[in-house]
């Protein structure tokens, strides 16, 4: 028990640690969170600013209207 942690949080009702990254520190924000997990220099780093997906992938716009 209490083993679990990732994007997915701790799954401890500890809500203070649920951003802790693979390296055992704590986030305070979403962007800085997410990008301690980015898996490939290909994928964006996220700014501090809320995510647009809708401007950021413009191609699935329509993907998104149609659902």
């Amino acid at each position: 028990a209490w083993q679990v942690r990732g994007l997915c949080g701790t799954y401890n009702w500890n809500q203070r640690d649920e951003f802790t990254t693979p390296a055992g520190d704590v986030e305070t924000g979403v962007a800085a969170f997410a990008n301690k997990y980015r898996a490939s220099g290909d994928c964006p780093v996220l700014g501090p600013f809320p995510l647009e997906p809708c401007g950021a992938f413009a191609g699935r716009r329509e993907l998104a209207a149609a659902a």
